[in-house]
Protein backbone atom coordinates (compact mmCIF):
# COMPACT_ATOMS: atom_id res chain seq x y z
CA UNK A 1 0.00 0.00 0.00
CA UNK A 2 1.44 3.54 -0.89
CA UNK A 3 0.75 6.69 1.36
CA UNK A 4 -1.00 9.24 -1.00
CA UNK A 5 1.00 11.92 -1.09
CA UNK A 6 -0.76 15.26 -0.52
CA UNK A 7 1.04 18.97 -1.87
CA UNK A 8 2.05 21.09 0.81
CA UNK A 9 0.34 23.77 -0.58
CA UNK A 10 -2.77 21.99 -0.52
CA UNK A 11 -2.33 21.09 3.19
CA UNK A 12 -1.79 24.88 3.94
CA UNK A 13 -4.65 25.90 2.28
CA UNK A 14 -6.80 23.48 4.07
CA UNK A 15 -5.34 24.60 7.25
CA UNK A 16 -5.89 27.90 6.47
CA UNK A 17 -9.79 27.59 5.99
CA UNK A 18 -10.38 25.92 8.83
CA UNK A 19 -8.37 28.05 11.31
CA UNK A 20 -10.48 30.78 9.58
CA UNK A 21 -13.50 28.73 10.07
CA UNK A 22 -12.49 28.98 14.01
CA UNK A 23 -12.08 32.42 13.71
CA UNK A 24 -15.59 32.99 12.77
CA UNK A 25 -17.11 30.79 15.12
CA UNK A 26 -15.23 31.58 17.85
CA UNK A 27 -16.24 35.05 17.19
CA UNK A 28 -20.01 34.33 16.40
CA UNK A 29 -20.05 32.41 19.68
CA UNK A 30 -18.56 35.27 21.83
CA UNK A 31 -21.79 37.25 19.94
CA UNK A 32 -24.76 34.58 20.68
CA UNK A 33 -26.24 33.79 23.94
CA UNK A 34 -28.53 34.64 26.58
CA UNK A 35 -26.91 37.71 26.71
CA UNK A 36 -26.12 38.72 22.81
CA UNK A 37 -23.54 41.53 22.01
CA UNK A 38 -23.19 43.24 19.29
CA UNK A 39 -20.03 42.54 17.42
CA UNK A 40 -18.93 45.58 17.52
CA UNK A 41 -18.93 45.50 20.81
CA UNK A 42 -16.94 42.20 20.91
CA UNK A 43 -14.01 43.50 19.36
CA UNK A 44 -14.03 46.70 21.55
CA UNK A 45 -14.42 44.43 24.72
CA UNK A 46 -11.49 41.81 23.70
CA UNK A 47 -8.90 44.95 22.39
CA UNK A 48 -9.81 46.40 26.10
CA UNK A 49 -12.65 49.12 25.56
CA UNK A 50 -15.84 47.30 26.30
CA UNK A 51 -17.87 48.18 28.99
CA UNK A 52 -17.80 46.06 32.60
CA UNK A 53 -20.48 43.46 31.70
CA UNK A 54 -19.92 42.93 28.77
CA UNK A 55 -16.07 42.45 29.92
CA UNK A 56 -17.70 40.22 32.47
CA UNK A 57 -19.61 37.77 29.99
CA UNK A 58 -17.00 37.45 27.45
CA UNK A 59 -13.76 36.89 29.72
CA UNK A 60 -15.08 34.51 32.63
CA UNK A 61 -18.10 32.86 30.94
CA UNK A 62 -17.78 32.40 27.08
CA UNK A 63 -14.03 32.54 26.28
CA UNK A 64 -12.97 30.27 28.76
CA UNK A 65 -15.58 27.84 27.35
CA UNK A 66 -14.61 28.23 23.61
CA UNK A 67 -10.97 27.89 24.49
CA UNK A 68 -12.21 24.88 26.56
CA UNK A 69 -13.74 23.83 23.11
CA UNK A 70 -10.60 23.60 21.69
CA UNK A 71 -8.44 22.29 23.40
CA UNK A 72 -10.72 19.12 23.46
CA UNK A 73 -11.79 19.28 20.29
CA UNK A 74 -8.04 18.83 19.34
CA UNK A 75 -7.41 16.29 22.03
CA UNK A 76 -9.91 14.10 20.95
CA UNK A 77 -9.51 13.87 16.88
CA UNK A 78 -5.97 13.62 17.58
CA UNK A 79 -6.10 10.43 19.63
CA UNK A 80 -8.68 9.17 17.36
CA UNK A 81 -6.52 9.29 14.65
CA UNK A 82 -3.61 7.80 16.47
CA UNK A 83 -6.16 4.54 17.94
CA UNK A 84 -7.35 4.06 14.04
CA UNK A 85 -3.87 4.32 12.61
CA UNK A 86 -2.34 1.67 14.92
CA UNK A 87 -5.19 -0.59 15.24
CA UNK A 88 -5.88 -0.19 11.29
CA UNK A 89 -9.43 0.11 12.54
CA UNK A 90 -11.07 3.15 10.36
CA UNK A 91 -14.19 2.27 13.65
CA UNK A 92 -11.79 3.05 16.53
CA UNK A 93 -13.04 5.99 18.71
CA UNK A 94 -11.69 6.48 22.22
CA UNK A 95 -15.80 6.97 22.91
CA UNK A 96 -16.52 3.80 21.31
CA UNK A 97 -14.14 1.30 22.76
CA UNK A 98 -14.49 2.29 26.06
CA UNK A 99 -11.70 4.52 27.06
CA UNK A 100 -14.09 7.47 27.58
CA UNK A 101 -16.37 5.33 30.02
CA UNK A 102 -13.17 4.18 31.82
CA UNK A 103 -12.22 7.43 32.33
CA UNK A 104 -15.70 8.78 33.19
CA UNK A 105 -15.75 5.88 35.59
CA UNK A 106 -13.06 6.69 37.85
CA UNK A 107 -14.10 10.21 37.38
CA UNK A 108 -17.33 9.71 39.08
CA UNK A 109 -15.81 7.17 41.37
CA UNK A 110 -13.35 10.00 42.78
CA UNK A 111 -16.45 12.45 43.22
CA UNK A 112 -18.57 10.18 44.66
CA UNK A 113 -15.31 8.97 47.35
CA UNK A 114 -13.48 12.46 47.94
CA UNK A 115 -16.34 15.44 46.91
CA UNK A 116 -19.74 14.48 48.68
CA UNK A 117 -20.56 13.39 45.78
CA UNK A 118 -20.79 17.09 44.33
CA UNK A 119 -19.32 17.82 40.82
CA UNK A 120 -18.77 21.65 41.69
CA UNK A 121 -15.37 20.88 42.52
CA UNK A 122 -12.44 23.12 44.16
CA UNK A 123 -9.44 24.38 42.10
CA UNK A 124 -7.47 21.21 43.61
CA UNK A 125 -9.74 18.56 42.42
CA UNK A 126 -10.21 20.28 38.73
CA UNK A 127 -6.20 19.70 38.37
CA UNK A 128 -6.35 16.22 39.88
CA UNK A 129 -9.18 15.01 37.78
CA UNK A 130 -7.18 14.41 34.45
CA UNK A 131 -4.77 12.27 36.33
CA UNK A 132 -7.67 10.27 38.12
CA UNK A 133 -9.17 10.48 34.71
CA UNK A 134 -5.98 8.95 33.04
CA UNK A 135 -5.73 6.04 35.24
CA UNK A 136 -9.31 5.05 34.69
CA UNK A 137 -8.41 5.23 30.52
CA UNK A 138 -5.08 3.33 30.63
CA UNK A 139 -7.40 0.61 32.62
CA UNK A 140 -9.64 0.08 30.02
CA UNK A 141 -7.08 0.50 27.70
CA UNK A 142 -5.04 -2.20 29.33
CA UNK A 143 -8.60 -4.47 29.42
CA UNK A 144 -9.20 -3.74 26.22
CA UNK A 145 -5.56 -4.48 24.58
CA UNK A 146 -5.46 -7.93 26.36
CA UNK A 147 -8.74 -9.38 25.93
CA UNK A 148 -8.35 -8.25 21.91
CA UNK A 149 -4.94 -9.69 22.04
CA UNK A 150 -4.86 -13.22 19.90
CA UNK A 151 -1.83 -13.81 18.08
CA UNK A 152 -2.12 -10.47 17.00
CA UNK A 153 -4.98 -7.27 17.43
CA UNK A 154 -7.82 -7.73 15.21
CA UNK A 155 -9.56 -4.88 13.93
CA UNK A 156 -12.90 -6.60 14.82
CA UNK A 157 -12.19 -8.14 17.62
CA UNK A 158 -10.88 -4.75 19.16
CA UNK A 159 -14.04 -2.89 18.29
CA UNK A 160 -16.05 -5.89 19.80
CA UNK A 161 -14.17 -6.09 22.57
CA UNK A 162 -13.93 -2.03 23.57
CA UNK A 163 -17.84 -2.23 23.05
CA UNK A 164 -18.20 -4.42 25.81
CA UNK A 165 -15.90 -2.82 28.26
CA UNK A 166 -17.58 0.67 27.39
CA UNK A 167 -21.33 -1.19 28.18
CA UNK A 168 -19.51 -2.79 31.49
CA UNK A 169 -18.11 1.08 32.49
CA UNK A 170 -21.16 2.36 31.76
CA UNK A 171 -22.96 -0.04 34.13
CA UNK A 172 -20.66 0.67 37.11
CA UNK A 173 -20.91 4.44 36.56
CA UNK A 174 -24.50 3.81 37.00
CA UNK A 175 -24.64 1.75 39.76
CA UNK A 176 -21.95 4.53 41.74
CA UNK A 177 -24.55 7.25 40.37
CA UNK A 178 -27.44 5.38 41.87
CA UNK A 179 -25.92 5.80 44.98
CA UNK A 180 -25.54 9.96 44.58
CA UNK A 181 -28.94 11.98 45.63
CA UNK A 182 -30.95 12.82 42.75
CA UNK A 183 -29.61 16.31 42.66
CA UNK A 184 -26.28 15.26 41.87
CA UNK A 185 -26.69 12.00 39.60
CA UNK A 186 -28.30 14.87 37.41
CA UNK A 187 -25.59 16.82 37.25
CA UNK A 188 -23.50 13.86 37.01
CA UNK A 189 -25.67 12.46 34.10
CA UNK A 190 -25.35 15.74 32.58
CA UNK A 191 -21.16 16.10 33.12
CA UNK A 192 -21.09 12.14 31.57
CA UNK A 193 -23.34 13.19 28.34
CA UNK A 194 -20.30 15.53 27.38
CA UNK A 195 -20.65 19.35 29.04
CA UNK A 196 -18.36 22.25 29.15
CA UNK A 197 -21.14 24.68 30.71
CA UNK A 198 -19.33 24.98 34.24
CA UNK A 199 -15.95 25.40 32.82
CA UNK A 200 -13.61 28.73 33.62
CA UNK A 201 -10.17 29.48 33.52
CA UNK A 202 -9.30 27.07 36.01
CA UNK A 203 -10.36 24.14 33.57
CA UNK A 204 -8.16 25.68 30.80
CA UNK A 205 -4.98 26.05 32.53
CA UNK A 206 -5.56 22.31 33.90
CA UNK A 207 -6.02 20.85 30.36
CA UNK A 208 -3.67 23.20 28.68
CA UNK A 209 -0.42 21.43 29.84
CA UNK A 210 -1.75 17.68 28.70
CA UNK A 211 -2.94 19.44 25.33
CA UNK A 212 0.24 21.66 24.35
CA UNK A 213 2.60 18.26 25.51
CA UNK A 214 0.71 15.44 24.15
CA UNK A 215 -0.12 16.78 20.69
CA UNK A 216 3.65 17.48 19.83
CA UNK A 217 4.59 14.02 20.84
CA UNK A 218 2.02 13.12 18.55
CA UNK A 219 3.20 14.75 15.88
CA UNK A 220 7.03 13.86 16.48
CA UNK A 221 5.41 10.20 16.25
CA UNK A 222 4.52 10.94 12.35
CA UNK A 223 6.78 8.91 10.30
CA UNK A 224 6.43 5.78 13.01
CA UNK A 225 2.44 6.19 12.36
CA UNK A 226 3.32 6.20 8.46
CA UNK A 227 5.39 3.04 8.70
CA UNK A 228 2.32 1.84 11.42
CA UNK A 229 0.17 2.51 8.41
CA UNK A 230 1.90 0.13 6.19
CA UNK A 231 1.14 -2.66 8.29
CA UNK A 232 3.13 -4.63 11.11
CA UNK A 233 5.19 -6.54 8.65
CA UNK A 234 6.14 -3.80 6.62
CA UNK A 235 6.88 -1.49 9.62
CA UNK A 236 9.48 -4.32 11.03
CA UNK A 237 11.40 -3.85 7.83
CA UNK A 238 11.73 -0.57 7.73
CA UNK A 239 13.42 -0.86 11.40
CA UNK A 240 10.33 -0.08 13.64
CA UNK A 241 10.07 -1.61 17.26
CA UNK A 242 6.34 -2.25 16.08
CA UNK A 243 4.94 -3.40 19.80
CA UNK A 244 7.29 -0.76 21.73
CA UNK A 245 5.74 2.42 19.44
CA UNK A 246 2.48 0.91 19.52
CA UNK A 247 2.18 0.90 22.97
CA UNK A 248 3.68 4.44 23.22
CA UNK A 249 1.19 5.49 20.66
CA UNK A 250 -1.35 4.00 22.61
CA UNK A 251 -0.44 5.65 25.45
CA UNK A 252 -0.75 9.33 23.83
CA UNK A 253 -3.77 8.51 22.60
CA UNK A 254 -5.41 7.01 26.14
CA UNK A 255 -3.87 10.03 27.55
CA UNK A 256 -5.27 12.58 25.43
CA UNK A 257 -8.56 10.78 25.42
CA UNK A 258 -8.41 10.82 29.54
CA UNK A 259 -7.48 14.43 30.25
CA UNK A 260 -10.50 15.63 27.72
CA UNK A 261 -13.24 13.62 29.80
CA UNK A 262 -11.81 14.94 32.97
CA UNK A 263 -12.60 18.69 31.82
CA UNK A 264 -15.50 17.93 29.40
CA UNK A 265 -17.51 15.05 30.03
CA UNK A 266 -18.01 11.69 27.83
CA UNK A 267 -18.05 13.46 24.52
CA UNK A 268 -17.72 10.91 22.09
CA UNK A 269 -17.31 10.12 18.13
CA UNK A 270 -15.30 13.52 17.91
CA UNK A 271 -12.28 11.07 17.25
CA UNK A 272 -14.31 9.16 14.71
CA UNK A 273 -15.47 11.01 12.61
CA UNK A 274 -12.61 14.08 12.15
CA UNK A 275 -9.99 11.75 10.98
CA UNK A 276 -11.79 10.61 8.30
CA UNK A 277 -12.80 14.05 6.91
CA UNK A 278 -9.28 15.09 7.20
CA UNK A 279 -7.95 12.05 4.82
CA UNK A 280 -10.60 12.82 2.28
CA UNK A 281 -8.83 16.53 2.41
CA UNK A 282 -5.33 15.34 2.39
CA UNK A 283 -4.43 12.14 2.06
CA UNK A 284 -2.85 9.77 5.47
CA UNK A 285 0.54 11.03 5.34
CA UNK A 286 0.62 11.61 9.06
CA UNK A 287 2.70 14.94 8.50
CA UNK A 288 -0.27 16.68 6.90
CA UNK A 289 -3.16 14.88 8.34
CA UNK A 290 -2.79 14.79 12.08
CA UNK A 291 -2.73 18.60 11.68
CA UNK A 292 -5.45 18.97 10.10
CA UNK A 293 -6.89 16.48 12.04
CA UNK A 294 -6.70 18.54 15.03
CA UNK A 295 -8.29 21.85 13.75
CA UNK A 296 -11.10 19.90 12.25
CA UNK A 297 -11.79 18.22 15.82
CA UNK A 298 -11.51 21.95 17.30
CA UNK A 299 -14.11 23.32 14.63
CA UNK A 300 -16.27 20.71 14.91
CA UNK A 301 -16.49 21.20 18.77
CA UNK A 302 -16.95 24.88 18.57
CA UNK A 303 -19.76 24.61 16.09
CA UNK A 304 -21.57 21.83 18.42
CA UNK A 305 -21.02 24.30 21.25
CA UNK A 306 -22.58 27.06 19.82
CA UNK A 307 -25.76 24.91 18.68
CA UNK A 308 -26.04 23.50 21.60
CA UNK A 309 -25.69 26.96 23.69
CA UNK A 310 -28.32 28.96 21.57
CA UNK A 311 -30.60 26.49 19.37
CA UNK A 312 -33.08 26.23 22.68
CA UNK A 313 -31.84 29.39 24.10
CA UNK A 314 -32.15 30.06 27.12
CA UNK A 315 -31.86 26.40 27.93
CA UNK A 316 -28.50 24.47 26.79
CA UNK A 317 -27.83 21.07 24.96
CA UNK A 318 -25.10 19.25 26.10
CA UNK A 319 -22.06 19.51 23.24
CA UNK A 320 -21.33 15.78 23.51
CA UNK A 321 -25.52 15.00 22.92
CA UNK A 322 -24.74 17.76 19.19
CA UNK A 323 -21.76 15.94 18.68
CA UNK A 324 -23.15 12.13 18.70
CA UNK A 325 -25.95 13.08 16.20
CA UNK A 326 -23.67 13.99 13.64
CA UNK A 327 -21.36 11.07 14.79
CA UNK A 328 -23.60 8.56 15.37
CA UNK A 329 -25.20 8.93 12.03
CA UNK A 330 -21.34 9.03 10.67
CA UNK A 331 -20.80 5.59 12.34
CA UNK A 332 -24.06 3.96 11.06
CA UNK A 333 -22.73 5.06 7.20
CA UNK A 334 -19.14 3.80 8.11
CA UNK A 335 -20.95 0.45 8.95
CA UNK A 336 -23.10 -0.11 6.11
CA UNK A 337 -19.79 1.18 3.94
CA UNK A 338 -17.87 -1.77 5.49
Amino acid sequence: MRIPKSGTKGTWLVAIILIVAIIVTFLVNLNLGVISIQPIDVIKTLLGYGNANDSMVLFYFRLPRIVIAILIGAGMAISGAILQSVTHNDLADPGIIGINAGAGFAVVLYIYLFQNSTPDLSSLSIFMLPLCSLAGALVAACLIYAISWKKGISPIRLILVGIGINSAFAALIIMIQLRMDPNDFTRAQVWLSGDISGTDWTYVLALLPWIVILIPLALYQSNVLNALHLGDDIAKGLGTNVERHRLFLLFIAVALAGSSVAVGGGIAFVGLVTPHLSKRLVGVKHQSFLPITALMGALLLVISDTIGRNILSPSEIPVGLIVSMVGGTYFIYLLMKS
